[in-house]
């Protein structure tokens, strides 16, 4: 089952080097959207006895992650008439080798700290160091705002890859208030786009002699 959950972890891994290299702004959605939906049904191979308030964070995951985050983004970039990422602070090839660089010094850093011995076998602590490395980027390096938006949930991602270390320690309001935390960010960005993009332009002026 661990060899699975290792799979699992790299595709999630691999997810963020797609949302690094893609310029088209609904294939990053997919990609997070994708990555989200794995995410959620991680507590199934790190906690065997998991009880009922795990799975309703992880059923309430899924369905936010996986569904209604990304129809809302995607209902964001219909109404700003926006497709592309085009010209980011940093080139899409330079964010691939940054993300590249990041998650091997993910893979170092992971291996110096004083884990549990069921942990230290896993790749999830380097793989949430490099999800928050990579949401770090895009939030820094892209300059749309719908981009921004997705880099944001990619580092949301990535804490909650760490904090799935803790489950069993963590209460339940604390989950359901990243959860929380993480819809209302959305939210508020979102309401932010379509308000741009749904505001009056100024009409060229012409000169008359």
């Amino acid at each position: 089952m661990f060899q699975i959950f290792d799979v699992l972890i790299i595709v999630a891994v691999a997810l963020n080097f797609v949302a690094l290299g893609v310029s088209r702004i609904r294939g990053v959605i997919n990609a997070v959207a994708l990555q989200g939906v794995l995410l959620g049904f991680f507590p199934l191979f790190i906690h065997s006895n998991l009880e009922l308030r795990g799975f309703v964070l992880m059923a309430v995951a899924v369905i936010l992650k996986g569904r209604f985050i990304p129809a809302f983004l995607l209902e964001a970039i219909r109404e700003a008439d926006i497709r592309h990422e085009v010209q980011p602070i940093v080139s899409f090839i330079s964010s691939l080798l940054l993300g590249a660089l990041g998650t091997a010094l993910a893979l170092v850093f992971s291996s110096t700290l004083p884990l549990t011995s069921e942990h230290t076998s896993l790749l999830l602590v380097p793989a949430s160091f490099s999800t928050v490395w990579t949401g770090f980027l895009m939030l820094t390096t892209r300059r749309k705002a719908i981009m921004q938006v997705l880099g944001f949930l990619i580092l949301e991602n990535g804490i909650l890859l760490f904090g799935l270390l803790l489950l069993e320690a963590m209460p339940f309001l604390v989950e359901a208030g990243v959860l929380l935390d993480l819809f209302t960010g959305v939210f508020v960005m979102g309401i932010i786009i379509t308000s741009v993009a749904s505001s009056p332009r100024s009409a060229p002026t012409t000169c008359r002699s």
